[in-house]
């Protein structure tokens, strides 16, 4: 498991350990609770260290992320994966569908991404999944490897370090062609799942532009800058364009798709940890290609 290092700085020298993991590391207070009573978990200069230990410039502390832990109790099930990029702190991957990211009490027994990760990375698994995908929807999707990396990432959704592209099929021409979609979004009554444009609602805001037209369809890419569910597929509906497939916002059409055709085409992220900027890419998958280029 990943750790973090940090030499400490002259301005840093006479704080606490503690005080350097929260403030100039990030780690929440769990982390740092969780860490503190590890044999390994907090260590400075290679020694086990305490929280209330005062630091001098020079020295190195160091927090082992995998100590803050607590395994996922999550059945490995061996799975084809995709993976797109893969460090000691994080992976992504081009999640497939139908294919559920956790377990559900109204599917049970069903594979789901968290099993085949469980199988993938093996003992001592934790499963924390960032951008996460509904089964129907294929694509880019972050999982981090530890709580800290988690939080990091979440921390920055729909900022400028941290931007999604999608993909989608819409039924009809949306106009004008290119805009933004600026909406609230609240739950549907009568429905645990469905959601509805509510000027009660939380705000919501989808750049979109279309790429092509053919046939009915649209293939239009969308950039959400917030993260409500389904706020694509409700944003597409409001402006009279469901997306294909779509059965709850739309019309279910099997013999053209079974799924809402949406998907994940791209993701943009500066690394937690090292500062590398992230570009990748998923290819448009098979079902949606053969729609729009048959």
């Amino acid at each position: 498991m990943a750790r973090l290092t940090l030499t400490v700085s002259e301005r840093q020298a006479g704080r606490t350990a503690g005080s350097l993991l929260k403030h100039e590391l990030g780690l929440s207070t769990t982390c740092v609770n969780r860490l503190k009573r590890s044999e390994t978990g907090l260590l400075l200069d290679g020694q086990r260290v305490f929280t209330n230990a005062v630091v001098r410039a020079g020295q190195v502390l160091e927090a082992d992320l995998g100590k803050a832990e607590r395994p996922s109790r999550i059945a490995p099930i061996a799975m084809d994966l995709h993976i797109l990029f893969e460090d000691e702190h994080l992976l992504v991957l081009d999640k497939p569908a139908p294919l559920a990211v956790i377990p559900s009490s109204l599917s049970p027994g069903e594979p789901t991404l968290a099993n085949g990760l469980a199988h993938y990375l093996g003992e001592g698994f934790t499963f924390h999944p960032v951008n996460r995908l509904d089964r129907g929807t294929t694509g880019v999707m972050v999982v981090a490897k530890s709580g800290y990396i988690h939080d990091q990432l979440r921390r920055k959704l729909h900022s400028g370090a941290f931007q999604r592209r999608y993909l989608a099929l819409c039924l009809g021409y949306p106009q004008p062609l290119q805009g933004n979609i600026s909406l609230p979004i609240g739950r549907a009554p009568g429905s645990a799942i469905r959601r509805q444009v509510d000027s009660r609602g939380q705000a919501a805001s989808t750049d979109y532009r279309v790429l092509g037209t053919r046939r009915g369809l649209s293939l239009v890419e969308l950039t959400p800058h917030t993260g409500r569910t389904h706020q694509i597929r409700v944003h597409m509906a409001a402006l009279g364009c469901p997306l294909a497939g779509d059965w709850l916002y739309g019309t279910e059409d099997r013999d053209l798709i079974p799924r809402p055709a949406l998907h994940a085409a791209a993701l943009a992220l500066d690394h937690p940890v090292t500062g590398e900027h992230l570009y990748l890419t998923a290819p448009l998958p098979a079902d949606m290609k053969h729609i729009w280029e048959p």
